[in-house]
């Protein structure tokens, strides 16, 4: 019977299944709407697809729209049984998702880690390593008035991106005491593109030789920026920029790269939540991608 269903294109009725069995066979992404965020959802949208692909569960999407209690939409699908597991980003040290989720033993993983990533999946980027090594990069290119665009600092990939950052300063600069970094306040790799652009700008007015930039919506502004007041991309200023499509290259190839990998991110979660949810007593699925100096995509020397 189950072949000839199959044939015929059959898909259960997911309330039928709920009421008979007490799953829905539905995991549901609940994600950010932010521009910088934007820009991983399709890679991340496509790659647990994939990772679902072959298995009985489906992927449904929720957003999260700017100024939304977050943990509103995941409230909602836990306490109307609308899906079996639950995968978020934009996490928080503390992240009141996760401790809600964990209180309630809702199966979970979340693309981003908090102070309990022991005890829950997760897949993340080493943002640390990716502020050390940008920051390293600058240095080697001979600048040393760098500026720092970073995401929402209550957020924990912004704050390890910052403090690599720092730390990769603070040592060249025990050195070099003309060597400088500068958190740019006020604004975040989220705020709108006009408000950042003008940030950037007043940054490079001051005298700013170098950016660091966490989204590749940053690292544009940061160009456009550089420009707007007629200074010239690796001449005057160098800019790095992490991307998860690699486009950043093709628009100025001078800018300095860093690809994330977020198909990888999102496979991982993919078979986490998975595991989270027919194997609860299992050890959590944990994956961080640590980026390498070599994977910096550098067309060369600063121009003279």
């Amino acid at each position: 019977m189950r072949r000839v269903a199959a044939e015929m294109g059959y898909v259960p009725n997911r309330a039928g299944l709920r009421l008979r069995t007490g799953r829905t066979q539905v995991i549901a992404l609940v994600i950010g709407t932010e521009q910088s965020v934007m820009n991983n959802t399709a890679q991340l949208i496509v790659s647990l697809a994939a990772g679902l692909r072959g298995t009985p569960y489906h992927l449904n999407m929720t957003p999260v729209l700017r100024g939304e209690d977050p943990l509103r939409p995941i409230r909602h699908i836990v306490e109307n049984g609308l899906a079996d597991a639950v995968i978020f980003n934009q996490t928080r040290p503390r992240d009141p998702r996760v401790a809600w989720l964990m209180e309630r033993g809702f199966p979970f993983a979340t693309h981003g880690r908090t102070i309990w990533s022991d005890r829950h999946p997760w897949a993340d980027y080493d943002n640390e390593a990716f502020g050390a090594l940008a920051v390293r990069r600058l240095l080697a290119r001979g600048r040393k008035r760098i500026a720092l665009l970073a995401p929402p600092l209550e957020q924990t990939y912004a704050r390890a991106f910052v403090r690599g950052a720092t730390a990769a300063a603070e040592a060249a600069a025990a050195a070099d005491p003309g060597i400088s970094l500068r958190l740019l306040r006020g604004i975040t790799s989220d705020s709108p593109g006009a408000e950042v652009q003008a940030a950037l700008e007043r940054a490079f007015a001051r005298g700013a030789d170098g950016l660091v930039s966490a989204s590749s919506a940053g690292g544009m502004a940061a160009v456009a920026a550089l420009e707007a007041r007629g200074l010239l991309l690796g001449r005057d200023a160098d800019i790095v920029a992490k991307e998860a499509i690699p486009f950043l290259s093709l628009f100025r190839r001078d800018l300095i790269v860093l690809r994330e990998d977020v198909e990888r991110a999102g496979t991982v979660l993919a078979r986490a939540a998975i595991r989270a949810i027919t194997e609860p007593d299992a050890p959590p699925l944990q994956d961080l991608e640590v980026p390498a100096d070599d994977e910096l995509q550098d067309q060369g020397e600063p121009r003279t």
